[in-house]
C-alpha cells in the first residue's frame, strides 16, 4: 500500500460541478480537493502522484445492471466475475451491482448465497447485488424484508419469460406492497411476455426463424403496455419502481405521463439502444444473433426519443444489462429458431467511452454524462457519496479520462470474454488512461495492475431520491 496519492492537473468532473482541482487520496478514500494552483493545492504532499494534466478526472462508473455468470437459455454468460469486472475496470467502471437469481422452489437466501460464492474473491472492482424474484410466497415477501436490512435494497422482476423467471400481476402487486413497507425498490422488466409467446409461436409456424424476428415479436407496444401496468401496479401498491432496459419510444412516454402525475417512477436504457438499432438483428449470415436482446433493438428513430428522455431526466440511468453469450457455440444455439438464441449483449466495458461519445456528439453534456452513469445509479442504488462522486470522505474510485484519444472498439482489443464486438470497427473519441479502485490502480497508464479479489462487496442503503 502507498500511502498518499495525488492526482495533479485534471479537470475534474462531478455531476455538480467542472473544476480544475488537485485531489488527495489516503487509505482508499478521497481527503481532500483543492483548486490546482492555490496555495492549499501546493500544500499537499504524497509518496505517488498521478500527473492528470489534459485529461478529465471523474468518477469511476457505476454499472447497475449486469449480468455476470447468469444461466439462461442452457448456457451461462460467458463472462465470470473475474473477467467481467476486469472488463469493466480497461472500460472505467469501479462498481457493478449484478442480480442474483432465486429459483423457483428455492428461497431468496439460497439464490443470494449462490452469487457471493461466485464473486467472493475474484472480482477486481467492487460490487453489490440486486436480487431477482421468480416465486413470490409469503416465505419470499418475509426474506424480501431481512435482505435489504443486510444492504440487498433491491428486487427484479419480470413481465416476461413465462416458465422461468415471469411472475403475474398479483405476484407482482404483492412485492410491490412488501417493497412499500421494507423501503425496497422494485426493478421491472416490462414487457408483456404471455403476449409475446403467442407471436413467437406463430412467427415460427409461419418459417421467420431468422434473428430479425426476435425484434419484431417482441413489440414496442408490448413494453410499453407492460410499463404503463408496472407503473399503475406500482401506484396502488404504494411503492416506487424502477424500470429497466427502456428501449422504446412508447415506453418512455409512460414514464414521462408517470413522472409528470408526481409519482415515484424511474427508468434506465442502455447503449445498445442508443447505438444500435433493428438495421443490426437483420444483418444476414445470423449476424443478426448477436445483437439478440430484450428489450430487443429498435428501429432508429426510437434513438432520438431515447436521447431526449436522458436529457429531460425522464430516463436516469445508462447501464449496460451486460450478458455476454459467444457467438460461436451459444449464440449459434438458435440457428433455425431465433426462440433459442440466448439474450444479452455484451458492453460492461464500452459504456462510459459511448457516453462519452455521446458528448462529443452533442447529445449530452460533461456533467450529465456523469450523472447517468456514476452519480445517478450511485443514489439510485444506495452508494452515495461512497461511490458515484469525487468528494472528501467518498471512495477514491477515480478515473484519469484522455478526452482526445481516439479509438477503434474491436472484439480484438477488448476484455470481456466473449468473441465478438456490439460495436465492432466504431471509432470513438475519448479514453481510459488510469482506473483507481479505492485508491488502488487496476488500470495503469494502459496497463492491468488490478488483481482478483481486490473488489469487496459492498452492502447498499436503500434509494436515495425516496427520503
Amino acid at each position: 500500500m502507498v500511502g498518499r496519492t495525488l492526482v495533479r492537473g485534471g479537470l475534474v468532473i462531478t455531476a455538480s460541478d467542472e473544476l480544475h482541482a488537485d485531489v488527495l487520496i489516503e487509505d482508499g478514500r478521497i481527503t481532500a480537493l483543492a483548486v490546482a494552483g492555490t496555495s492549499a493545492a501546493e500544500a499537499f504532499t504524497a509518496e505517488r502522484t498521478i500527473d492528470a494534466t489534459g485529461k478529465y478526472v471523474i468518477p469511476g462508473g457505476v454499472d447497475a445492471h449486469t449480468h455476470m455468470e447468469l444461466p439462461f437459455g442452457g448456457t451461462f454468460a460467458s463472462d465470470t466475475f473475474e473477467t467481467g469486472t476486469r472488463a469493466a475496470a480497461w472500460g472505467g467502471t469501479t462498481t457493478i451491482v449484478d442480480f442474483a437469481v432465486q429459483s423457483v422452489g428455492h428461497s431468496l437466501r439460497e439464490g443470494l448465497d449462490a452469487w457471493h460464492a461466485k464473486a467472493e474473491g475474484n472480482c477486481a472492482i467492487d460490487y453489490g447485488f440486486h436480487m431477482i424474484v421468480s416465486d413470490v410466497n409469503q416465505e419470499t415477501l418475509k426474506e424480501m424484508d431481512l435482505l435489504v436490512e443486510e444492504g440487498v435494497t433491491s428486487f427484479k422482476q419480470f413481465m416476461a419469460y413465462p416458465g422461468v423467471f415471469y411472475s403475474d400481476d398479483g405476484q407482482i402487486l404483492r412485492a410491490m406492497q412488501r417493497s412499500a413497507e421494507n423501503g425496497g425498490l422494485i426493478m421491472m422488466h416490462a414487457e408483456n411476455g404471455i403476449a409475446i409467446d403467442v407471436l413467437v409461436e406463430q412467427a415460427l409456424a409461419r418459417g421467420e426463424t431468422d434473428p430479425r424476428y426476435h425484434g419484431e415479436v417482441r413489440k414496442a407496444l408490448l413494453e410499453a403496455e407492460a410499463t404503463h401496468r408496472a407503473i399503475r401496479l406500482a401506484q396502488v401498491a404504494g411503492a416506487p419502481l424502477y424500470v429497466v432496459h427502456v428501449s422504446a419510444m412508447e415506453a418512455v412516454a409512460e414514464l414521462a405521463r408517470a413522472r409528470d402525475e408526481g409519482l415515484p417512477v424511474f427508468g434506465e436504457t442502455c447503449p445498445q439502444y442508443l447505438f444500435l438499432s433493428s438495421d443490426n438483428l437483420a444483418e444476414p449470415d445470423f449476424e443478426g444473433s448477436k445483437y439478440v436482446c430484450s428489450t430487443p433493438l429498435r428501429p432508429k428513430e426510437h434513438q432520438a426519443k431515447l436521447w431526449q428522455g436522458l436529457r429531460t431526466n425522464d430516463l436516469q440511468v445508462v447501464s449496460t444489462d451486460h450478458c455476454p453469450f459467444c457467438f460461436v457455440g451459444q449464440k449459434e444455439l438458435g440457428r433455425g429458431d431465433f426462440s433459442k438464441i440466448p439474450n444479452g449483449l455484451p458492453g460492461v466495458e464500452n459504456r462510459m467511452d459511448l457516453l462519452h461519445q455521446a458528448v462529443v456528439d452533442g447529445h449530452i453534456s460533461r456533467r450529465r454524462w456523469i450523472e447517468i452513469a456514476c452519480a445517478t445509479p450511485a443514489r439510485m442504488f444506495g452508494m452515495y457519496p461512497k461511490k458515484g462522486t469525487i468528494a472528501p470522505g467518498a471512495d477514491a474510485d477515480i478515473v484519469i479520462y484522455d478526452p482526445n484519444a481516439e479509438q477503434v472498439m474491436s472484439a480484438e482489443t477488448h476484455h470481456m470474454n466473449v468473441d465478438y464486438s456490439a460495436y465492432e470497427g466504431k471509432r470513438t473519441t475519448g479514453r481510459v488512461e488510469t482506473v483507481l479502485s479505492r485508491g488502488e490502480p487496476v488500470i495503469t497508464e494502459r496497463e492491468y495492475t488490478g488483481r482478483a479479489g481486490h473488489g469487496v462487496y459492498t452492502p447498499r442503503s436503500t434509494c436515495q431520491y425516496l427520503n
